[in-house]
């Protein structure tokens, strides 16, 4: 396929702006909601760290995730009293939040506290969950399959936008290579960005090792800064970055999360990279 080096459309709720012509997106918060006072002290600890920076900040945490390796693996408090700590969260500290939906019955309820509802990578062709997400009104951001060729979002953005839906986003979080192993080609980003929707990069699950441990994933976070600088000079309109306060003791995906205290220098990088590259 020839790059057209076209730049997506931007899509905007009033509040929050992605793509062209906005700030950076920075989605970054717990892989899921833990209890009431660990997850509002993390998402205060971020806005405080990310204050004065020019991007738009979004709290991102899972009520619940579905598609642990492990059916003994934490899950999250569920959907009404995840919720619940969520709708605090934006009360208390004014951010805008962005969790994942799994079936289509969720869609409506999470949609009364997200911005954003984030459609899983694994589920990202399923066609009703899609439209239900899409019939919120909400932003949607998709994250693309680890089985999915940069092309095939065309279908999975259509879905969206014949229901009733235009603000839709796509995160790219990496391609399985082999057993147990995602890798990132580059040329995915820009690429995506020209058939129309803004492209979020999620770097701490482009780290992940799925599987990796047998009953749970692994990873490696001492990657993530590298991939995150490279898909900020690549060109990008979102980051997405999972972080903990302390990552070895997070309830998922503490192989691949970043340590809170290390986002901001990195962001500072990030914005500096951007700028030059943009």
């Amino acid at each position: 396929m020839t790059m057209t080096h076209k730049l997506p459309n931007a899509v905007s709720d009033g509040r929050i702006g992605i793509g062209p012509g906005h700030p950076l997106l920075l989605v970054a918060g717990l892989c899921i909601v833990e209890d009431h006072d660990a997850t509002l002290r993390q998402a205060a600890a971020l806005q405080r760290d990310l204050r004065g920076l020019p991007l738009t900040f979004v709290f991102k945490a899972s009520f619940d995730k579905a598609n642990r390796s492990s059916i003994r693996s934490y899950r999250g408090p569920g959907m009404e009293e995840g919720l619940r700590i969520l709708a605090r969260v934006k009360q208390e500290l004014g951010l805008p939040i962005l969790t994942d939906v799994h079936e289509s019955s969720q869609c409506a309820a999470a949609a009364q506290v997200a911005d954003i509802l984030q459609i899983p990578a694994f589920l990202c062709r399923q066609t009703d969950l899609l439209v239900a997400a899409a019939q919120t009104g909400r932003i949607i951001n998709v994250k693309k399959g680890q089985f999915l060729a940069p092309a095939d979002i065309v279908p999975l953005l259509q879905k969206v936008r014949d229901a009733g839906n235009p603000r839709v986003t796509i995160t790219e979080r990496g391609t399985s290579f082999g057993y147990n192993t995602l890798v990132n080609d580059f040329r995915a980003l820009p690429l995506m960005r020209s058939l129309g929707a803004p492209v979020i990069f999620d770097a701490t699950h482009s780290v992940q090792q799925p599987g990796g441990h047998g009953d749970h994933s692994g990873g490696d976070r001492t990657m993530v800064p590298y991939l995150a600088r490279a898909a900020a000079a690549v060109g990008i309109d979102g980051l997405f970055f999972e972080v903990h306060e302390e990552p070895e003791r997070a309830r998922s995906d503490k192989d691949n999360a970043l340590k809170l205290s290390d986002l901001r220098p990195l962001v500072e990088q990030l914005l500096a990279i951007r700028a030059i590259s943009c």
